[in-house]
């Protein structure tokens, strides 16, 4: 058997489909996205693959599949997991027949994320089991482990990697051949698959019996390990460790193995036999983790029910960073400092530069631009409000576009300009909602059902580049294909929202400037819900030859630079230049220079 070098999300599928995993479905989002994509470059005939409209479509179609036997995995992140939380919720009551693994990729950062949020409370939270792998390799074995508990004990499981064993790399060995898990098929039994509340209180009591017992088969599964216990090491003190922190902490201590390392596989249900065991004659503990100080929380717990005399170091006692991610040298000051060690300042950096500032920013070419600047130039001088939305034109927020009041979630600037209309009365503009296409499918439709409905007085935009750009261009309703491979036909932007009641619809091409003016101007003077298609396809996967060229007519204004803030111009030398290695030849600048001096 071969191994191929494959990030930790590849892991996660080649893990998946070693299993024999039957269905796959899930929604785009970092650090999740590359599993599914990673599942349809291999081979897999005979497994269902698809990006769902969003996470709750997904767990429900993936619900069912179980309910029929087979193995079903859900993905995406962190955030996405509210999303799914009303199927999840009660998934966790009804249960499983086949095993069905949700994928949670939380982002401690959170480096491309609302939240930095932690799916091991949600698990807690549904009352089911969670997996939290230490490296891709893990996360390769453990996803196999994961299945085989959710169906040994007929619940769903979650499956919590975070962004660095998300996108780290190892070798996995490569399977010859996909081989489905074979199913017996769904037998009707509405005692079993309709959830009345007799049937929830029965197995909410069920739920809580169970759950201490696999946290007995966790202690006993291996899963949770001791690294370095049988070497001459303290007995006094101890380090707990979940998650890729345990990484960190494994190769801090291969130097300095003065304690021992306890690696937290399954944090819930808690492994207490396992943590119990290894706390023998042991005085102080440090737990080092991410996100939320749950293994501290748990082992504190344990403390003190047990009347263990012991102290419990960590994120409650300061001596680890309450947000934000773990790295390998804040690991090492934490553990120095918790074993009174001088360890030497790392050699070569001291004279390094510090790594320059990179803000998000968008493109040079995207169309998304030339949208904002369209409705800003129609809205100068009125007071409008402009609602963001989650995907790249989030980007409208930066400066000198300035075109993003609110951010709050997917979907939820549609229904937030609502808001600002009821409640203000002298507003000279109008309220305007950004959403992109994908959006618009995953989360955008109920809140303009909800604006047709309540008579709301707003201008949805939608910036339709035709891809999910922004977790790495998947396919959506709206691009005519699908992760089977199939043609499929187009789920219609325009006419989705005619259907809804919305009366005004256009679209246009927002890199003709006069015209996308015009049309917001038009727009804002209509009542009731106005839409505005703005329709251009993302430069990352349309490329143009076409270059901007400044001529010798440009009077150093700066104009194109302060409008727009296109990074492709810049200048060199106290000069305004296009660097022709960005410039995509979108045209917008040379429509907001004032003198004509940008051709394309």
């Amino acid at each position: 058997m071969k191994n191929e070098y494959v990030m930790g999300n590849g892991a996660i599928a080649l893990g998946a489909l070693k299993a024999g995993v039957n269905l796959v479905a899930g929604y785009p989002g970092t650090p999740s996205s590359e599993i599914i994509e990673t599942i349809s470059k291999y081979p897999h005939e005979g497994l269902h693959l698809e990006w769902s409209v969003n996470e709750k479509a997904a767990m429900e179609v993936a619900a069912s599949a179980a309910y029929a036997g087979a193995r079903t995995m859900v993905t995406m992140k962190q955030v996405g997991l509210n999303v799914a939380s009303d199927p999840l919720m009660s998934l966790a009551y009804v249960g499983v027949k086949g095993g069905m693994v949700i994928v949670s990729a939380d982002d401690p950062g959170p480096i491309s994320s609302q939240t930095e949020q932690d799916t091991r409370r949600f698990a807690e939270f549904a009352r089911i089991p969670v997996f939290d792998p230490t490296s891709p390799e893990e996360a390769y074995e453990m996803i196999q482990e994961a299945f085989a508990y959710s169906e040994k004990y007929h619940t769903p499981v979650l499956f919590r990697p975070t962004t660095r064993i998300c996108h780290a790399y190892a070798n996995i060995p490569m399977q010859e051949a996909y081989q489905p898990h074979a199913y017996e098929g769904f037998v009707k039994d509405s005692k079993k698959w309709v959830i009345f509340p007799r049937l929830a209180f029965a197995n909410h009591a069920m739920m809580e019996k169970r759950n201490p017992e696999i946290g007995a088969d966790f202690s006993a599964s291996g899963l949770n390990t001791v690294w370095n216990k049988d070497s001459s090491v303290s007995v006094e003190k101890a380090v707990f460790a979940g998650g890729v922190s345990y990484a960190y902490a494994k190769e801090f201590l291969q130097e300095y193995p003065q304690v021992k390392l306890v690696k937290i596989a399954t944090p819930y249900p808690f492994p207490e036999q396992f943590a119990e065991k290894e706390l023998e004659g042991v005085k102080e503990v440090l737990v080092l983790e991410e996100l939320s100080p749950y293994i501290e929380e748990n082992l504190l717990k344990l403390a003190g029910r047990k009347h263990l005399p012991v102290e419990v170091y960590g994120k409650l006692t300061g001596h680890v960073a309450a947000a934000g991610e773990n790295s390998y040298e804040t690991v090492s000051a934490v553990l120095a400092d918790f074993l009174q060690l001088t360890i030497p300042a790392p050699r070569g950096l001291s004279d390094a530069p510090n790594l320059p500032v990179r803000p998000p920013v968008l493109c040079a070419g995207c169309p998304h631009r030339a949208s904002f600047y369209a409705v800003k130039q129609a809205m100068k001088g009125k007071k409008s409000y402009f609602c963001g939305d989650i995907g790249c034109y989030t980007l409208g927020n930066a400066m000198p576009l300035d075109m993003c009041d609110t951010c709050l979630c997917m979907g939820a600037g549609v229904t937030m300009a609502q808001g600002f209309h009821w409640v203000d009365e002298e507003m000279e503009g109008a309220a305007f909602a950004f959403i992109g296409d994908s959006t618009f499918f995953a989360s955008g439709m109920t809140g303009v059902v909800n604006a047709v409905y309540n008579e709301a007085n707003v201008v949805i935009c939608i910036l339709d580049n035709s891809t999910t750009a922004m977790t790495g261009h998947q396919p959506h309703p709206g691009t005519g294909r699908n992760m089977m491979g199939d043609i499929v036909e187009k789920v219609s932007i325009e006419n989705v929202l005619r259907g809804i009641g919305v009366k005004y619809v256009k679209t246009v091409n927002p890199l003709d400037l006069e015209e996308a003016v015009a049309v917001v101007k038009e727009a804002t003077g209509e009542k009731g819900v106005k839409a505005i298609i703005f329709k251009s396809p993302c430069i990352a996967i349309v490329k143009s030859d076409k270059k901007a060229v400044i001529s010798e007519k440009c009077i150093q204004c700066g104009k194109c630079i302060r409008e727009i803030g296109c990074p492709a111009i810049v200048k060199t030398d106290g000069k305004v230049t296009i660097d022709q290695n960005l410039c995509t030849g979108c045209n917008l600048c040379a429509q907001v220079c004032p003198v004509s001096a940008i051709q394309v």
